[in-house]
């Protein structure tokens, strides 16, 4: 008869207790119970929100929570309360192109389904009035929402609402501009200092052998994609002695400012070879452009393909779009919140939003 082979090894066996004792193992509800003093039926109702839990009992879970490191599971806890998840893109209230096709994106979701137990709401937000959107943020927290996608400027009020919305455990995703100060869960967008950096080399691919100065207007240098974009574009010029970039004009979307910067560019800048258009409504400067610049040969370079820039291409308006995917945005906002929600981690390749070049001949119908 053989011997078990324990009998020859009698550290092997407090080899493999050890090892079990060494795994991680999550707490569970039932431990959660037992740390608090509590039912299973109590810790159901503290961690659903459900009435009839007193003051001090919760206290007590909440506490047994922080000790243990229970991780909340919010889609369990939706489900359980037969509930959906609720995502808010706060967005720009002024209806530029661009905005309005990130809007016709969340409304397709919301009509096709994407996503299951998932409800979206559009919150528009007045960009020139940050101290408003601060306030708006502010009054949001978990009963409202699951998580926030916003598209807005730089501001110390609104980064401190983003501050307190995550203190609120309200995930926040920023979109399109990155709010590099404030604390939010991840960014959502083109990296805008490559996008910078590709309008630049457009630009002097598509001068040939002229030199001269390229102008560049954007809706508002308080935006981060638009201060990355120029940061882009900078690197890109100065390596080369040819062109130069002239400082940043803002137009704040106001279509008599956009048509006094391009009309004094025009009458006063004789050297003038381009114009480089940095934000993500590219309308009121092109206009501008057609009115005054028609007997210039300028190369113009835009952000973000919609129904009014693909016209421009294709009618030579302007020579270059940089884009992203609307609808890539808005479902990439919901994949990232829903696996904040989920404490699960999103495919980050499935994620990167991809710059897109486009020019006349690749927007033309096959």
């Amino acid at each position: 008869m053989s011997t078990p082979l324990l009998m020859f090894v009698p550290h092997l066996s407090l080899f493999y207790l050890n090892v079990r004792k060494k795994r991680t193992v999550k707490p569970t509800t039932k431990d959660l119970a037992r740390a608090a003093g509590v039912s299973l039926a109590t810790i159901d109702r503290v961690l659903n929100d459900r009435p009839g839990v007193t003051y001090k009992t919760k206290n007590a879970v909440e506490e047994a929570i922080r000790k243990l490191g229970f991780e909340r599971n919010h889609a369990a806890a939706a489900l359980s309360r037969n509930r959906y998840f609720k995502f808010i893109f706060a967005l720009p209230s002024a209806r530029g192109d661009f905005v309005m096709q990130i809007k016709r994106s969340v409304e397709e979701i919301e009509s096709k389904g994407f996503g299951t137990m998932m409800r979206y709401e559009i919150l528009d937000i007045d960009e020139t009035a940050p101290h408003d959107v601060a306030t708006t943020l502010s009054q949001l927290d978990r009963n409202d929402c699951d998580g926030i996608a916003i598209m807005a400027i730089e501001h110390p009020e609104i980064r401190d609402a983003i501050t307190r919305l995550t203190e609120r455990e309200v995930p926040v995703v920023s979109l399109v501009s990155y709010q590099s100060a404030a604390n939010v869960s991840a960014f959502v967008g083109i990296p805008n200092f490559q996008a910078g950096q590709t309008a630049g080399r457009l630009m002097l691919r598509f001068q040939e052998h002229r030199s001269g100065s390229i102008a560049v207007m954007t809706t508002t240098i308080s935006s981060n994609d638009s201060v990355e974009r120029r940061r882009g574009a900078d690197l890109i010029f100065s390596a080369q002695k040819k062109f130069h970039l002239l400082p940043t004009t803002e137009h704040f979307n106001d279509p008599h400012r956009a048509d006094d910067i391009v009309r004094k560019l025009i009458r006063n800048t004789p050297e003038l070879r381009g114009i480089y258009i940095m934000g993500s409504e590219a309308r009121l400067p092109v206009e501008a452009i057609k009115r005054y610049a028609t007997d210039h040969d300028l190369v113009v370079i835009a952000h973000e393909l919609t129904e009014f820039t693909k016209g421009q291409l294709t009618s030579g308006t302007l020579d270059a779009v940089i884009s992203q995917d609307a609808g890539h945005l808005v479902r990439s906002c919901v994949r990232r919140l829903t696996a904040i929600n989920q404490g699960t981690t999103p495919i980050l390749s499935q994620e990167q939003v991809r710059i897109e070049i486009l020019i006349k001949e690749n927007t033309q119908p096959q």
